[in-house]
């Protein structure tokens, strides 16, 4: 039996992590990120399909297609979250757990960043943990997997 897949999303600019503004990012690349859940998914008996897309309409097509293969979603949309409808309502055509998760806390940075599109449709958010937030989002998403 092959174990449920968790579908974790990153939007723009992430692919940028370790070099971007390390202090309020952290200092780990998007890789050692991907190594973190692949550890953390295996742990529990689950699986990542790890993807990254500076493209909204990628990110768009990925959310749409989800349902079919995957048993979850954890999705950091980058600056996506504070901006994208399209994101929103593609979430909101899904029926499967969806976790937002970000590494810095936006409700300590600037206004803009307050407000999440995400999570009107999110299960549940995670932000202000560095990489330790997408764990904590694969935790979350076994305990949301029917």
């Amino acid at each position: 039996m092959m174990p449920k897949q968790i579908l974790i999303l990153n939007g723009p600019n992430l692919n940028m992590l370790g070099s971007r503004e390390p202090m309020v990012y952290g200092e780990q690349t998007l890789d050692d990120i991907h190594k973190i859940c692949n550890t953390a998914a295996s742990q529990l008996s689950l699986s990542v399909d790890f993807r990254f897309s500076n493209s909204e309409g990628e990110l768009v097509d990925w959310i749409q297609s989800a349902a079919d293969k995957h048993a979850a979603i954890i999705l950091n949309a980058g600056a996506y979250t504070h901006t994208s409808i399209a994101i929103l309502d593609a979430l909101r055509t899904i029926d499967i757990p969806i976790i937002e998760v970000h590494l810095s806390n936006i409700f300590q940075r600037e206004e803009f960043r307050h407000i999440s599109y995400v999570s009107k449709a999110a299960d549940g958010v995670i932000c202000g943990f560095g990489s330790q937030g997408y764990e904590l989002a694969i935790h979350a998403s076994a305990k949301l997997i029917p």
